[in-house]
């Protein structure tokens, strides 16, 4: 389902982490069918219509998710009651926190609603 991020995954040491980023990553595929898989800027990204939706990133004690300063600054509060160590522009979920699907979900809906009619990869 994810064929595109392979490569990406391969190079998470602990096999652990990668399974739950796999996870993630299948999990957005599954929920959001429509939504075009892209690589770049050394991290696994979701792109509509080609905008760009959300990234993800792994780092020694996260995983860190970016659905942009909107996304951030839309959901701080959730983010922040989640415990997941919200940032500017993206989010960290440390290896010990569990993922809050749902958020996610509203996460993403809203990037794909509120940038239907973007015609360019960034927020203007």
């Amino acid at each position: 389902m994810i064929a595109d991020f392979e490569s990406y995954l391969d190079q998470i040491d602990n096999v652990a982490n990668r399974e739950w980023v796999r996870t993630v990553l299948n999990w957005v595929q599954t929920t959001f069918p429509q939504l075009e898989q892209r690589y770049a800027w050394n991290q696994p990204m979701f792109t509509d219509h080609g905008t760009f939706i959300i990234g993800f990133s792994v780092a020694k004690p996260h995983m860190g998710f970016a659905p942009e300063s909107e996304g951030m600054a839309h959901f701080a509060e959730q983010i922040a009651a989640a415990g997941y160590n919200p940032g500017k522009k993206f989010g960290r979920i440390k290896w010990t926190q569990a993922v809050d699907y749902d958020l996610l979900k509203q996460i993403i809906k809203y990037n794909i609603d509120d940038k239907i009619d973007c015609a360019t990869f960034w927020r203007r």
